[in-house]
């Protein structure tokens, strides 16, 4: 019996340091190949992707062994899918199959409201373009009472209206008051006169008008120019005078233009 329990012992003690010696020769191995298996101490420089159109960035990072994932945002100064900016950053030393991170600058423009600009002067303007995101085009300078203040807002040589949906980074063209002109012209005598001849003939001439519809009117295009002040003539007959960009009153009543009578200016 004693003889038995002994070589029972001593079975158990062996299996015991069996284990043991298991566990050390793995502990070992793992940690040895660790290294090997993490990549440590191998890092690469992240490529610089930032400038490139998406399409190229991703060839570069996933040829590299790197993942992406990607978000988007919209810089007018930059081209549609144009990388804007990276992470991590460039010259950043990771392991290959480290996320990149891509912000991509978007393919359409978001669309933004036109704000009001007319009253405004040029430098006011400016800024509430630029913060509306939207790019200031050409300036056009007229003769105008309202000197260095806004006139009218353009887009594609067209009048645009406040609250219409623009892209953002269009361009919007202004016309600026460049105050009344030295240049004195004779007054056109336009009484008589439909309202569409009356106003192309001011326009041609560079004077300002404010149209006055005595009584109310429905329909512009017969109307005619029944008077006007200033007047083309003074009390001793001789032509008065006007500066360029200067202001006219056009009082106009509802006719069938029958009476139209071409005056001289």
């Amino acid at each position: 019996m004693a003889l038995f329990k002994g070589k029972f012992y001593k079975a158990i003690w062996f299996h015991l340091l069996l284990m043991l010696v298991i566990a050390v020769a793995i502990y070992q191995i793992f940690f040895s190949s660790l290294d090997s298996i993490t990549n440590h101490g191998v890092e690469n420089k992240v490529p610089v992707v930032i400038g490139m159109n998406v399409n190229d960035a991703l060839k570069i990072l996933t040829s590299g062994g790197y993942t992406v994932d990607m978000d988007s945002a919209y810089d007018m100064k930059h081209e549609p899918s144009e990388v804007l900016s990276q992470m991590p950053d460039t010259g950043s030393m990771v392991k290959k199959g480290r996320t990149v991170f891509l912000i991509v600058n978007k393919a359409e423009a978001p669309l933004t409201p036109m704000p009001d600009l007319t009253g405004l002067s040029y430098r006011s303007g400016l800024m509430v373009i630029k913060s509306n995101k939207l790019r200031l085009g050409d300036t056009i300078h007229r003769p105008d009472i309202a000197d260095g203040a806004i006139l009218e807002q353009l887009h594609k040589n067209k009048q645009i209206a406040e609250g219409t949906m623009l892209p953002q980074g269009s361009k919007i063209d202004l016309v600026i008051g460049d105050g009344l002109s030295k240049v004195e012209l004779q007054v056109p005598n336009v009484v008589g006169k439909s309202y569409i001849e009356g106003i192309a003939l001011l326009n041609a001439m560079g004077i300002q008008f404010t149209p006055i519809f005595d009584p109310p009117i429905s329909d512009t295009e017969s109307a005619v120019i029944y008077r006007q002040i200033p007047e083309a003539y003074n009390e001793f007959g001789g032509h008065n005078m006007i500066n360029e960009g200067g202001l006219m009153d056009i009082h106009m009543k509802q006719g069938n233009g029958s009476d139209n009578n071409d005056g001289d200016y």
